[in-house]
């Protein structure tokens, strides 16, 4: 079932913690002029704004980078990690809410040769969208498409056939409050080899 046609806006219009879940298994594809890559999601983070969650970009409210993270929902939210490398998210919860839901891993099963092409570092096509920088440096996404509507070209969304099986743990490289078992919110297909390996923040809390 692609988005465009058969699924809502209204549907990413839930808590982030809520839909996550729902979209492992879910395939995003992205059709540039080189051509389309597609990819299956396995491993998702959730995050909130309006001051509840430390751990969010939106924590401190509307800013210039995060006005997007407040809705309309079913868009794109892109930004640079370490001054280096692009991150995608998928924007949610009802318009005005701040949220959003880190792509952090899955398998590209679509456009296979051109993610090689993007990733030529990647040693194993399981690796070339393991970990978001290098989820979203497959699928070609820029900073410039922050905002993006991800229910429209050149982005298409399919929702899974069926529920995958969900685990979740706290989020994989975020210091202080927001990462530690408070925030339990990375979510994740157990036992798929596209998922990241989960990593510590060296100034985590014990």
């Amino acid at each position: 079932m692609q988005a465009p046609a058969g699924v809502p806006r209204e549907f990413f219009a839930r808590d982030a913690t809520e839909l996550a879940p729902l979209l492992l298994g879910a395939v995003i594809r992205h059709t540039t002029n080189q051509g389309t890559v597609a990819v299956r999601l396995s491993e998702l983070e959730a995050y909130r704004g309006n001051g509840e969650d430390p751990g969010s970009h939106a924590h401190r409210g509307v800013t210039p980078r995060t006005r997007v993270m407040f809705g309309p929902p079913a868009h794109l939210y892109a930004y640079f990690s370490y001054g280096m490398h692009v991150c995608a998210n998928i924007v949610c919860a009802p318009d005005g809410q701040a949220a959003g839901l880190l792509l952090r891993g899955g398998e590209v099963v679509q456009g296979v040769e051109l993610a090689r092409v993007r990733r030529p570092t990647a040693s194993t096509d399981r690796d070339l969208a393991r970990g978001p920088a290098r989820l979203a440096a497959a699928l070609g996404i820029r900073l410039a498409q922050s905002g993006a509507d991800l229910l429209a070209p050149p982005f298409t969304l399919e929702l899974p056939a069926q529920p995958a099986a969900v685990a979740t743990t706290a989020r994989t490289g975020v210091g202080g409050e927001g990462g530690g078992v408070a925030f339990p919110w990375r979510f994740y297909i157990p036992g798929d080899p596209t998922v990241s390996p989960y990593k510590r923040h060296p100034k985590l809390a014990p």
